[in-house]
C-alpha cells in the first residue's frame, strides 16, 4: 500500500504503477470532521493501519483513479513528534567526512564522527516532494549539502524495543533528504532550517517493502550521479536503529527516523535540481532556490 497526502492534506492511495491516486479521505472519520492540518487523524492512521486497512481498500475501490500529475503531493507524514536522524551509518561516508568534508568546514572532527549515534531535527523542517529547498539567508557564505536517506515512519510506538521485534513497529518507508548547512555549531540547528527535510513522494507500507536493507539509493544533481549505494552497506541496519532509538526515547506513532547519509554528499546551490530514487519507494525531483526567490 502506498499512502499519500495530497492537495488540501487529503489521504490517497497511489496505484501500483505510481501514476494514479485514489482519494480515500472518507475512510478516516477524524480527517473528515476535523482540521486537516491537525495531526490527530494521521497519527491514528499510523497507529491503527491494520484495523483501518479494510475501510481504506473499500474506499479505494469506490473512488475514481486520478492521474498523479493532477494533484500536489505533500510530505507523506503530518506533524511528526520527532525526526530522529542517524550519524556515521555508512563507513565510506564517515571516511569522506573525516578526510574531505570536515577539514574544510570545522576546526576538529566532532565526536559523533567516531561512532554511530542519533540526533534530532526540527519537525518544522519537513517539506514535500512538490516544494523547493530554500537556501536560508542566515547561512550565506556556507556550503549547503545534500544527503539522501532511506527514511522510516513508526506505526506502533514503544520503549526499549528489541531488535528482533523492531521492524514490526515500522509503518513504512519513504525517501528523505537531510539537507545540511556545513560548519561549526550545533548539528541539529544546521539541519533544521525550514525545507531542510524534504520527504516523499509517498509512504510505502512495510509489508510491501519487505527487507529494507535490500533497497538501492541514488541521488543526482542535474545529470551527475552524486550518491549511489545499497542499504546493505549500512553499518547499523534499520532494525537495530529502531531498537537503539527506542532505548533512548519512547517512539510514538508517526515519528520519523532518517537512517543516515551514504557517501557522495556534496554542495547544492540555487538553480540545482536534485533527483533522488529508492528502489520500491519511487522517486522525487526537488528544485533548489535562494532565499527570497519566487516560488
Amino acid at each position: 500500500m502506498r499512502l499519500a497526502i495530497f492537495d488540501d492534506w487529503r489521504l490517497g492511495l497511489v496505484g501500483a504503477g505510481g501514476d494514479t491516486i485514489r482519494d480515500v479521505t472518507a475512510a478516516v472519520p477524524e480527517r473528515r470532521d476535523a482540521d486537516p492540518h491537525g495531526a490527530g487523524w494521521w497519527l491514528r492512521l499510523c497507529r491503527d493501519l491494520p484495523a483501518l486497512r479494510p475501510a481504506l481498500d473499500e474506499a479505494a475501490r469506490q473512488a475514481p483513479a486520478r492521474p498523479l500529475s493532477e494533484v500536489r503531493l505533500r510530505a507523506p507524514v503530518l506533524n511528526p513528534g520527532k525526526i530522529i536522524a542517524c550519524a556515521s551509518n555508512y563507513a565510506a561516508h564517515v571516511a569522506e567526512m573525516r578526510d574531505v568534508v570536515l577539514p574544510r568546514h570545522a576546526s576538529a572532527p566532532p565526536s559523533w564522527l567516531l561512532d554511530f549515534d542519533v540526533f534530532l531535527k526540527a519537525p518544522s523542517s519537513v517539506s514535500g516532494p512538490a516544494d523547493p529547498i530554500v537556501l536560508p539567508a542566515l547561512a550565506a557564505g556556507r556550503e549547503i549539502h545534500h544527503e539522501s536517506e532511506l527514511t522510516v515512519v513508526i506505526g506502533r510506538g514503544g520503549k526499549n524495543i528489541g531488535e528482533d521485534a523492531a521492524l514490526s513497529h515500522v509503518l513504512g518507508y519513504l525517501i528523505g533528504l537531510d539537507i545540511t548547512e556545513r560548519g561549526d555549531g550545533d548539528r541539529s540547528r544546521r539541519k533544521s532550517h525550514d525545507t531542510f527535510t524534504p520527504l516523499g513522494p509517498w509512504l510505502t507500507t512495510a509489508d510491501e517493502v519487505g527487507d529494507p536493507q535490500a533497497l538501492d539509493i541514488e541521488l543526482r544533481v542535474g545529470d551527475a550521479v552524486r550518491q549511489k549505494v545499497s542499504a546493505r552497506d549500512m553499518v547499523t541496519p534499520v532494525a537495530r536503529i529502531v531498537s537503539h532509538a527506542s532505548a533512548i526515547m519512547t517512539l510514538d506513532p508517526g515519528d520519523v527516523i532518517m537512517t543516515g547519509a551514504p557517501p557522495g554528499v556534496g554542495p547544492i546551490v540555487a538553480g540545482d535540481l536534485i533527483s533522488v530514487s529508492i528502489s520500491r519507494l519511487g522517486h522525487m525531483t526537488v528544485p533548489v532556490r535562494g532565499a527570497g526567490s519566487p516560488t
